[in-house]
C-alpha cells in the first residue's frame, strides 16, 4: 500500500503530454444569486479543493477508485475548468462522486478528472462564462507564515479562470513538497491565502524559482502568460 503522501512521477515533456488522451478536472462553484461568495474566498477555496482531491485516499492509494483517472490526467495537460451552479443544479451535481470544500462562504465541489469530450451531462450543461465575483469586504494582508498564491497584477481574468489558475498553482506547490511537508499542510486543512502581488514583488516572484503557472492560452489570456506564483514557506531556501 502506498503512502497518501508519496511524491508523484515527474511530469512528461509537453510534446508527450499533447499526444496522450486529454482529461480535465471539473471544479464547480456554488453561485446563488442572493448569496454569492467573495472573490478571494472562492479563489482560496478552489485551491484547497484541488489539494484535497490530490491527498484523498481514492487518489493516493494504488487501487483507489480515482487513482487511474488522476494519473491519466497528470500524464497529459493538467486542465482545470470551473463551472457554476445554483439551486437544483448544485444539488444534482452534488450527487456525482466528488468532494465539496467550503471556505468562509464559498462552496466548491471538485470531481475526479473526466475525458475532455466526456463530461457528465449534469456538469456539461452548466455555464463556464460569467463567473465573476466581487469581494465581500476588505482583504487583509496574508497571515505570516501562510502559503500564499500570488496573482499577476497585470492580468485581468474572470473569477472562474482565476480559480482554475490558483488550483493549478497549489498543485505545483504540492508536487514539490516532501511527504512530511504535505502531511503537515493537509493537517492544517490546506491553509493558504490568495493575494495580488505588487508589480515590483511580482517580478521578484517570477525570478525566484518558486512554482510558477504559465497558462496554455486556451481561454481569456495569451499562451505562456504567467498567472500565479505559489509561495509556500517550505519551498524557500
Amino acid at each position: 500500500m502506498t503512502s497518501p503522501f508519496d511524491a508523484p512521477v515527474p511530469a512528461p515533456a509537453p510534446e508527450d503530454r499533447d499526444a496522450r488522451p486529454q482529461y480535465v478536472l471539473p471544479l464547480l462553484v456554488r453561485l446563488e444569486k442572493a448569496t454569492p461568495p467573495g472573490r478571494t474566498d472562492a479563489l482560496e477555496t478552489s485551491a484547497r479543493a484541488v489539494l484535497t482531491l490530490l491527498a484523498d485516499p481514492r487518489v493516493t492509494e494504488a487501487d483507489g477508485e480515482w487513482a487511474e483517472r488522476v494519473a491519466a490526467w497528470e500524464d497529459a495537460r493538467i486542465r482545470k475548468v470551473v463551472r457554476r451552479a445554483r439551486g437544483g443544479e448544485w444539488r444534482k451535481a452534488g450527487e456525482l462522486p466528488g468532494i465539496t470544500v467550503t471556505g468562509q462562504e464559498a462552496e466548491v465541489r471538485v470531481f475526479p478528472p473526466v475525458p475532455l469530450d466526456g463530461w457528465p451531462k449534469e456538469l456539461a450543461k452548466l455555464q463556464v462564462s460569467g463567473t465573476d465575483l466581487e469581494e465581500a469586504g476588505p482583504v487583509d494582508a496574508a497571515e505570516a507564515g501562510l502559503p500564499v498564491l500570488w496573482l499577476n497584477p497585470e492580468l485581468e481574468m474572470s473569477a472562474g479562470k482565476t480559480m482554475a489558475q490558483t488550483g493549478h498553482a497549489a498543485q505545483l506547490a504540492w508536487w514539490r513538497l516532501t511527504d512530511a511537508q504535505r502531511k503537515e499542510w493537509a493537517e492544517s486543512g490546506f491553509a493558504l491565502a490568495v493575494r495580488t502581488a505588487t508589480p515590483e514583488a511580482w517580478a521578484e516572484l517570477v525570478a525566484s524559482g518558486l512554482p510558477l503557472v504559465q497558462d496554455a492560452g486556451f481561454t481569456e489570456i495569451a499562451p505562456g502568460s504567467c498567472t500565479v506564483v505559489a509561495d509556500h514557506p517550505a519551498l524557500r531556501g
